[in-house]
C-alpha cells in the first residue's frame, strides 16, 4: 500500500515567500544601489555649491556698520546694485568683450568643425587634438603667455616690429585692451566649442547629404541650408556657455593687469568688482548681493538666448 504524503499548510507558505522575499530584496537592491554611486557627488554638491549659495544669498541680506554691527537690511544690498556705476560699468567692458569675441570664436569652431565633417582634410585627429590643444591649457598660463607676447618693450611681437622698423603695435592701452582678452579667449576656447559641434554635425545621418547631392546640391548649399539649420540647438549651447563665460570673466584681465595697471582698474570686469569688494576692502555682504545681481544678469542675457533658438525652431 502506499501511503500518500502529506504536508503541513505553513511550509507551503514559507516556501510561496521566499521567492517574494528575494524578489522584492532584488528590486530594492536596483533602486538603491545607484543612490549609493551618487552620494559621494550629492555630497560634493551640497557642500561646495549648494551650502555656499544659501550662505551667500543669507550673506547680502546684511550690512556690517560701524555703529550697530551686523544689521538685517533686506533688499537694500541689491537696490544698491542696480544703482551701482562701477558694477554697470563692469558689465559694459564684457558685453562689448562678448560682442566682439563670440561672433569670431563661434564663427571659426563652426567653420573648423564643417571642414573636419566634410571630410576634405586627412588625418582629421591631429588637426582635432590641434584645434583643442588650447583649451588644455589653464586660463593663467594662457594669459600669462599672451601677456608676455603683448609686451610693448620685452614682447617678441614689439621687438620683430622695432628689428623691422615699424612702430610696434599698442595692444595693452585703453583701446586696445578688450580686443587683446578677446584674442586671448578666441585662441583658448574655439577648439572646445568646434568639438561640440562637430559632435552635433556626426549625429546627422549621411542619407540627407547624399539625396542633396542627387539634386544637385553644391557642398556650400549642404552646409547652409542642411548642416547648420539641424545643429542649431548645438549652436545655442555653445553661445550659451560663451555668454556665461563672458559675464565671468577674470583670469585674464587680472593677470594682464600686473603688465597694464594703468589700464586695469578695481571694477573692470564684474568679477574682479566682487573680489576687490570682498577681499580688499572687506565688503563680504554686498561683494555677496553684486555676485547675485550678476548671476540674474546672466540669467537674463542666456535666457534671450534660448528663446530666440526655440522661436527659431518653432518658426520651420
Amino acid at each position: 500500500m502506499s501511503i500518500a504524503k502529506t504536508t503541513l499548510p505553513g511550509s507551503l507558505d514559507q516556501k510561496a515567500k521566499k521567492p517574494v522575499v528575494r524578489y522584492s530584496w532584488n528590486r530594492m537592491k536596483r533602486k538603491i544601489i545607484p543612490y549609493l554611486f551618487l552620494t559621494p557627488f550629492l555630497l560634493g554638491f551640497i557642500l561646495f555649491l549648494v551650502y555656499p549659495l544659501f550662505y551667500a544669498l543669507n550673506l547680502s541680506m546684511y550690512r556690517n556698520r560701524l555703529i550697530g554691527g551686523i544689521t538685517f537690511v533686506g533688499l537694500d544690498n541689491y537696490v544698491k546694485a542696480f544703482q551701482d556705476k562701477n558694477f554697470w560699468e563692469g558689465v559694459r567692458n564684457v558685453l562689448v568683450f562678448g560682442a566682439m569675441q563670440i561672433p569670431v570664436m563661434l564663427g571659426l569652431a563652426l567653420l573648423f568643425a564643417l571642414l573636419l565633417d566634410g571630410k576634405l582634410i586627412r588625418r582629421q585627429t591631429i588637426f582635432r587634438l590641434g584645434f583643442f590643444l588650447p583649451f588644455a591649457v589653464p586660463s593663467v598660463v594662457a594669459a600669462l603667455m599672451w601677456g608676455y607676447f603683448y609686451g610693448q618693450s620685452f614682447g617678441p611681437i614689439a621687438q620683430i616690429a622695432t628689428a623691422l622698423h615699424l612702430q610696434p603695435p599698442q595692444f595693452l592701452t585703453p583701446s586696445g585692451i578688450l580686443p587683446s582678452i578677446a584674442n586671448i579667449s578666441t585662441w583658448q576656447y574655439t577648439g572646445y566649442n568646434m568639438l561640440i559641434i562637430f559632435a552635433a554635425l556626426k549625429g546627422v545621418p549621411e542619407e540627407l547629404y547624399e539625396a542633396a547631392k542627387v539634386d544637385g546640391a553644391s557642398d556650400l548649399q549642404i552646409a547652409l541650408r542642411i548642416r547648420i539649420p539641424i545643429i542649431m540647438p548645438a549652436i545655442a549651447l555653445t553661445a550659451i556657455f560663451s555668454i556665461i563665460g563672458t559675464l565671468q570673466l577674470f583670469n585674464e584681465p587680472n593677470i594682464l593687469g600686473a603688465v597694464a595697471p594703468t589700464v586695469m582698474n578695481s571694477h573692470f570686469t564684474p568679477n574682479i568688482y566682487v573680489y576687490n569688494l570682498a577681499f580688499s576692502n572687506r565688503q563680504f555682504d554686498y561683494s555677496a548681493a553684486i555676485a547675485f545681481t550678476l548671476a540674474l544678469v546672466t540669467a537674463a542675457a542666456s535666457s534671450l538666448v534660448l528663446i530666440g533658438a526655440f522661436r527659431g525652431e518653432d518658426n520651420k
